[in-house]
């Protein structure tokens, strides 16, 4: 059951030729065995109390498509009655309530919750490390990062300790850690998954939670668990029907190649040349591969994305910047952010918007001549799990904490559909992904090429970590 993909076991559970009792006890057995060393889930759930309330869904009538499989919930989201701590030392001991929108979509679902994955402290930065429960590390190499901030999400998939996970991403959230850890990462169209109503809902329009998972087809399936309109938040997105034409195929797609955006992104040796040979693939399966040309300058890009972020992270975390006591306990990352977003004036706000405006008019040309677009997910492949983040790629210095992953803004910064898909291993063992962009709104489109490319590849199932499954078994 472990190596069943989870649209695999939830029929199963369905036409009950499995109980989720069963599943259950394979899940914790998998977990005892291996999340040792990766340090993927966190804040895990009484091992009898998992097993009494699976032994309680057993006879029951499935309510959802998760009905009886576990699932641990990246600990950026509430979980009622499960300990839940953004990574921050502020928090170690915070038990919610309540829970956040999508958790209760998955528990409606559903969903059995066995723990959380781990994170960066407050999600700021690609490296799931935080004072808290310290490092995630990378199922294939355990002496380098996951990558974040879903890095525990992703090394649980990985590992066989889930079948599915949830995300979220900014910044390459959900496409760095599926990348380095060679599984799918989803970042769906801005607002197709709503946020809850807290804070601010109209400028807040970077980060969006999505799915993860070892087949394209559960990520779809997933995805409809948790999208939907939020009726007190405002951009709402109509459900597309991600099912309906996943198996499409790519002949006759048009797909721009943007490479490292006319070198505006330093990359390591071998991550282009891994990507060049995914689209040959494609190629090969009927798409038409076009090079392109930088569609807009890289700095603008930038600069509009680290005025919007500061501006965002100032106005949610400024208390903590403010209170010496929460400030003493708070990584400089998210100290950097908030002085940078209290720095700015409403002017370069207003400039950082316009450029992101005009992007998004760039890009809607763009996708007029092509169905998708593909840029690697990431610049590095996965770094020393020591490392707090690269602080220089091919010899190129970074001067933030996050330039190092800049090849995720062009998708990010508009919030378009991106799915990271895994594209092999390097010299050294690594695994690296590539991302499938698509024009806003067509999730479906960017789903059905990712399906296609994993029926012909079927990278996490041929390629396993070494720590997915124990010798023993």
């Amino acid at each position: 059951m472990l190596e069943w993909s989870a649209t695999k076991l939830s029929r199963a559970i369905h036409t009950r030729q499995v109980a989720p009792s069963e599943v259950m006890a394979a899940h914790l057995e998998q977990v005892t065995a291996v999340n040792g060393s990766v340090n993927a889930i966190v804040s895990g759930r009484d091992p009898d109390a998992l097993l009494a309330e699976a032994r309680a869904l057993d006879d029951v009538a499935p309510k959802g498509w998760l009905h009886g499989i576990p699932l641990a919930v990246k600990d950026l989201l509430a979980t009622a009655g499960l300990r839940t701590t953004w990574g921050s030392p502020l928090f170690a001991r915070h038990v919610p309530v309540q829970d956040d929108l999508v958790v209760a979509r998955m528990r409606a679902a559903g969903a059995v919750f066995t723990g959380k994955t781990n994170v960066p402290e407050w999600g700021q930065g690609s490296h799931s490390f935080n004072p808290v429960f310290g490092v995630t590390r990378n199922p294939y190499d355990l002496s380098r990062s996951a990558g974040g901030s879903s890095g525990g999400a992703a090394a649980a998939l990985a590992t066989r300790m889930a079948w599915v996970a949830d995300g979220s991403d900014m910044m390459g959230s959900l496409r760095n850690p599926a990348a380095f850890c060679n599984v799918y990462g989803f970042r769906p169209t801005w607002g197709l998954v709503p946020a809850d109503a807290d804070g601010d809902t109209y400028l807040a329009t970077l980060a969006t939670e999505g799915p993860m998972a070892r087949t394209v087809e559960d990520l779809a399936r997933f995805l409809l668990v948790m999208a939907g309109e939020n009726p007190e938040v405002p951009f709402p997105r109509a459900v597309p029907d991600v099912l309906g034409n996943l198996d499409q195929g790519v002949k006759g797609l048009r797909i721009g190649w943007l490479a490292d955006w006319g070198g505006a992104y330093a990359m390591e040796p071998g991550i282009l040349e891994a990507c060049e040979t995914g689209l040959r693939l494609l190629e090969e399966m009927g798409a038409a591969v076009e090079p392109l040309p930088p569609p807009f300058p890289a700095e603008k890009l930038w600069q509009s994305w680290v005025t919007l972020r500061a501006m965002l992270n100032a106005g949610s975390k400024r208390a903590l910047a403010e209170d010496p006591a929460k400030r003493s306990m708070t990584k400089p990352e998210t100290l950097w952010e908030i002085e940078h977003g209290l720095g700015l004036s409403a002017q370069a706000v207003h400039e950082a918007s316009v450029i992101r405006s005009r992007w998004h008019a760039h890009a809607a040309r763009l996708f007029d001549r092509f169905d998708a677009v593909v840029l690697p997910s990431a610049q590095v492949w996965p770094f020393p799990a020591g490392w707090r983040w690269p602080e220089e790629i091919a010899g190129r210095k970074m001067d933030t904490y996050h330039r190092w992953m800049e090849v995720v803004v062009p998708a990010s910064l508009i919030g378009l559909p991106a799915l990271s898909v895994p594209v092999g291993f390097g010299s050294a063992g690594l695994p690296m992904g590539m991302q499938i962009i698509g024009r806003s709104g067509d999730d479906a489109g960017v789903l059905a090429i990712g399906q296609a490319w994993h029926r012909a590849t079927e990278w996490p199932q041929k390629h396993p970590p070494l720590v997915a499954v124990p010798e023993s078994r």
